[in-house]
């Protein structure tokens, strides 16, 4: 147990302003060592902790401390790991989940918000604040009037600080790219990682997709619109490298396994990808267990295991340990180097979320286009 809560429980007066000094005496949830104390004050019937950790039950219930409001758990988390998380409070037979108003810390993505536990020794990294010394890149607009999905599309470029037509830059396309610039500050850490000189300066082309469950699994007007209108279109416009090796298909979730299907579809056109916590799902034998959302995914991944061919010279992948999606990763890893790919493959002790992608853009990113800091350090 934790030993500040056990302090409280076994010594404390039952009274509100014991209860109180306790309060700001500590911040939430308690870390020490190894173990997190999330704690939740107020009346209730039941409350209980709804994390996101692969493994572990995701129901999990708090303890009342006997004569207070307060209400806590204790969790053995390893070093280094960051968990996301709600309370789930049943009022009067009602259940609610709630963020934890105690906690300042908190990760939003497309559905909301949860709060967010850094255990023992995790830290947010520094090059996802702005930075006072680091250029600004540009983001402009592309508008696509014709494309394969039959209406028009939008690409969003960023364009490096001190961009110069006079000379060429690698390129990065990023499905869900506007979701990767507001969750996980993705041109900050660009203009950060390039001020650096960590990563080159590069163009990236941001995608916006329309039914990204339908149009991401291997959907070929999806593959048409990359690889025969984008990919055309950018490299008219601007000064590119030209070549394979100096292209890059990125994503996340459906995004690793659209950027996957794409390079499959084109060989020879993409010499790099970069996949965090790719949708892998596939079957050896018998049906999958994950939705009727995974049936195309399943699918492709089966044909792709199947005739695999060599859809990229690269790969960085990274994924969550507190996942669901580590087994088909862990296991994508040596297929992908099996096939002839190099292979840069890191795991985190989190889940799959964006802040995790977040977390590992910097590793992956002076990975695949390395700037002159690494090619002259490593």
């Amino acid at each position: 147990m934790n030993l500040a809560i056990h302090t409280f429980e076994a010594e404390a007066p039952r009274s509100v302003a014991a209860v109180d000094a306790f309060m700001e005496r500590h911040t939430f949830p308690i870390v020490e060592g190894r173990h997190c104390t999330f704690v939740w004050r107020g009346e209730a019937r039941e409350v209980n902790l709804r994390h996101f950790v692969f493994g572990l039950p995701s129901s999990q219930p708090l303890q009342r401390i006997a004569g207070t409001d307060l209400w806590y758990f204790v969790l053995e988390v390893p070093a280094r790991s960051r968990l996301e998380y709600k309370f789930e409070v049943n009022r009067a037979g009602h259940g609610e989940w709630v963020m934890d108003a105690l906690n300042p810390n908190y990760a939003t993505d497309p559905f909301g918000a949860n709060s967010v536990c850094q255990a023992s020794g995790y830290k947010p990294p520094d090059w996802i604040e702005p930075d006072g010394e680091a250029r600004k890149g540009e983001i402009k607009e592309m508008i696509f009037r014709r494309t394969p999905f039959k209406e028009w599309r939008r690409v969003s470029l960023y364009l490096p600080a001190r961009f110069r037509t006079t000379r060429r830059y690698p390129l990065l396309i990023v499905h869900d790219g506007g979701d990767y610039l507001r969750f996980t500050r993705l041109q900050t850490a660009l203009d950060n990682l390039i001020h650096r000189l960590e990563v080159q300066p590069l163009i990236v082309a941001l995608t916006h997709p329309g039914n990204r469950m339908n149009e991401y699994p291997d959907h070929r007007p999806h593959q048409d619109f990359i690889a025969e209108y984008v990919l055309p279109e950018i490299e008219k416009r601007y000064p590119l490298y030209g070549t394979p090796a100096t292209r890059c298909l990125m994503g996340a979730s459906f995004g690793g396994v659209a950027s996957l299907s794409t390079a499959w579809r084109y060989p020879g056109v993409f010499g790099n990808l970069l996949l965090q916590s790719g949708s892998f799902a596939f079957t050896d034998i018998g049906a999958h267990k994950r939705g009727p959302a995974f049936d195309p995914v399943v699918k492709f991944m089966n044909t792709f295991r199947e005739a695999p061919g060599r859809p990229s010279q690269r790969v960085f992948m990274s994924c969550g340990q507190y996942e669901s999606l580590i087994y088909e990763n862990r296991s994508m890893a040596p297929f992908f180097r099996d096939m002839g790919m190099e292979v840069r493959y890191v795991e985190a002790r989190d889940g799959h979320n964006w802040e995790n992608w977040r977390d590992r853009l910097r590793e992956g990113l002076s990975w695949v286009f390395p700037g002159p800091l690494w090619m002259v350090y490593e």
